[in-house]
Formats: structure tokens, sequence, C-alpha cells
């Protein structure tokens, strides 16, 4: 383990480009659920809530849902030390930026600075008839469903089912997979098309992969050059005090 540790941390200093990609395992230390597996949401709600056409067709219930599943935890929730030391490698120039399927806004209250929200994100809000975007703290969650100005029903910035990629959090991941010379795979089982593809792409690019994950993922036996089956926490402490962060 310590000599994977050393190894690891020798990859991360020698790479003039790195990359971290995250998925919810890295938050859940944060109090934030996975959407699935072991006390995941949608053991406990129906995804077909944050569905695109349902919740066009009935935008009222839809919102009644996710109050109860995006806007108490998440929106309250703070970074750990995960999260803090994804930042420190950033300002230190170890990786370029994050790439994230998550919605949190997590790896930005820590401090990083690149981050694509391959998944969008929770702080914002957009009209489905004009397109003006709030923030969440200057909108009436109590109305259910919230308004613009216009008239029009407000929609998270999150990436619904039925819904794409943003474009521009696509181009610039991809072009971040691209270019990884190390990418340090964080807390996903690498099962969300086409989120999951892009390892793929940075391994097909010549990139080192570092995995970081209690549980295997689709990655670890096939893509993965390092494995640390932990907790994000614990192995981001151990980098921290081996890169003398």
């Amino acid at each position: 383990m310590n000599s994977e540790l050393k190894e690891a941390a020798k990859w991360i200093k020698n790479a003039s480009y790195g990359v971290v990609f995250t998925g919810a395992g890295v938050s859940v230390e944060s109090g934030i659920a996975p959407f699935t597996g072991q006390g995941g949401l949608w053991n406990q709600y129906d995804p077909k809530y944050i569905e695109i056409n349902f919740f066009q067709m009935h935008p009222a219930e839809s919102w009644r849902e996710m109050k109860k599943i995006f806007f108490t935890d998440m929106d309250e929730a703070s970074p750990n030390k995960a999260h803090e030391v994804i930042a420190k490698l950033e300002e230190k120039g170890y990786v370029k930026g994050v790439i994230t399927q998550n919605i949190d806004g997590l790896h930005q209250r820590a401090g990083s600075k690149n981050v694509q929200e391959f998944h969008g994100t929770i702080h914002t809000l957009s009209c489905v008839r004009c397109g003006r975007k709030y923030k969440l703290e200057d909108v009436n969650l109590e109305e259910e469903p919230p308004h613009c100005f216009c008239g029009g029903v407000l929609k998270p910035d999150f990436v619904f089912y039925g819904e794409g990629i943003p474009p521009r959090a696509y181009e610039k991941s991809l072009e971040m997979a691209q270019n990884a010379e190390v990418m340090i795979i964080v807390g996903t089982a690498g099962q969300v098309m086409p989120a999951c593809s892009l390892p793929l792409v940075a391994k097909q690019f010549g990139a080192k992969i570092i995995e970081v994950n209690p549980q295997a993922s689709s990655f670890t036996g096939t893509i993965t050059d390092l494995y640390f089956a932990q907790k994000a926490g614990d192995f981001f402490a151990q980098l921290e005090k081996e890169l003398k962060l």
C-alpha cells in the first residue's frame, strides 16, 4: 500500500497535465446520498420526477419531490477532506482541473477553480420559456413550481433523464480527458454514459489511471493502473502527507 501510494504521488508530481474525475462517492462523506447502490436516493424516491418529459407535463409534482431529494441535504452539505485536497492539488499545479458527475458544487466551495460540471448543478435554475438564469438563493422554493418573471416554469440546471449533456461541459471535459497524463478517478462505479467514457478516452490517449473507490468499478479490472480500495477522504489525507501539500 505504501509503495503504491508513493508510486501514485510520483505520477502526479511528474505529470504536466493531471485531471481528477469524480462521482457520487466523493460526496458521500459530506452526507450526500448517492443515486444508486446502498442508501441510494433511487431506493427511496422514484427517478421519474427528474425525467424531462415528466417534468414538462407535471412541473408542480416534480418540484415537490425535487425539493425533498436535492434542496435540503445537498444544498446544506460542506466539502470534506477529499474535496479540500483535490483543490490543493490544483492550487499547487499538480492537476489542471476536475471533471465531476456531481451537481452539489462542493468542489468549488472547497476552492477548485477549473471544474467541469458534466451533469450540471443545483445552484442555478433556468426558465423553460425565456431561458433567463437565476441563482438558487434568489428563488422562492416554497412556490411549486417556482416561476420566472415572464411566467415560465423554472428548471434546475442539472441534467434530467432524457436530456443531453451541456455542450460546453462535454467539450471541455473531453479536451481534459484527451490531454491528461494522469487521471485520478474517485468514487464512481463507471456505469453512467456518456460520463464513464471519459476515463476510457484518457486511457486511449496514454494517461495513467489512478482509481480510488471502496468497491471495484467497471474501470478497476480494465483500465486502472493503480487501485486504492479506500474512502476518498482517507486516500487524499494520505496523499496530502505524501506530497507535503
